[in-house]
């Protein structure tokens, strides 16, 4: 996959939700939410404002909370995708 995103875009790939709770129960499939975290698999360049090119927050390899509907869903050799502004993650997860 070459995929390099523009400006201050960020390729995510969400990670799987649970499929237990925290009590033991499991989970059904039809009551499951789309996961808010991921990894970043490629980042952007940078903002440009004013002339000058901001440098990405986020790096390849971090897991990151996102907003629940935030950017575009793609799909690139079978496997599926997100590309969203940086403005869209809420946090990187340690």
């Amino acid at each position: 996959m070459n995929l390099k995103p523009l400006s201050d875009r960020v390729l995510v790939k969400r990670l799987e939700a649970e499929e237990k709770t925290a009590g033991g129960l499991y989970i059904p499939d039809t009551a499951k939410e789309k996961p808010s975290r991921g990894e970043v698999v490629a980042v952007g360049p940078g903002k440009v404002e004013n002339g000058n090119t901001i440098a990405m927050t986020v790096a390849v390899g971090n897991v990151v909370l996102f907003n629940k509907y935030a950017g575009t869903e793609i799909k690139i050799d079978g496997n599926d995708f997100l590309v969203m502004r940086e403005d869209d993650i809420l946090a990187i997860i340690a």
